[in-house]
């Protein structure tokens, strides 16, 4: 029964993994070549690519806690009646408010998404400062 919880919540980690990767590389590489752009108002441009990156960030992570959500939909995961996304948010950001719990088949997968969203998190912000760097690489006197 664990093998079964940690093998699928593994998979559900792998794929948010997955979607980050790809979200990650193109906020990246996307601040690498933008680095490159001629600019006027260097703190007006600092400003905005931080509020973009950000704001793509953001998206990815609604992306990941929208896929625990399909998860724990498919699986039966919460008791009947209570909402899978917002079960999957309290889980992602570790919030933990206690007032949902999983049914007794599926304990470990709570857990296991806030593992996930832990690592996400730390993921995302190494690539608001490695964008940040990119953005003040070129900055205007």
């Amino acid at each position: 029964m664990m093998l079964r919880q940690l093998l699928l919540g593994g998979a559900v980690s792998l794929g948010n993994i997955a979607i980050h990767a790809v979200v990650m590389t193109t906020v990246v590489g996307t601040a690498r070549n933008a680095s490159k752009w001629n600019r006027h108002q260097s703190h007006v441009w600092l400003a905005a690519v931080m509020v973009v990156t950000v704001g793509v960030l953001m998206v990815a992570h609604i992306a990941e806690v929208v896929t625990w959500a399909f998860a724990y939909a498919i699986l039966d995961v919460v008791p009947a009646g209570t909402n899978a996304l917002y079960f999957a948010f309290v889980n992602y950001t570790t919030l933990g408010y206690g007032d949902v719990v999983p049914v007794e088949r599926w304990r470990l997968l709570g857990p296991m998404a806030a593992m996930n969203g832990v690592l996400l998190f730390g993921w995302s912000t190494a690539v608001i400062f490695e964008v940040l760097r990119q953005a003040m690489r070129r900055r205007e006197p």
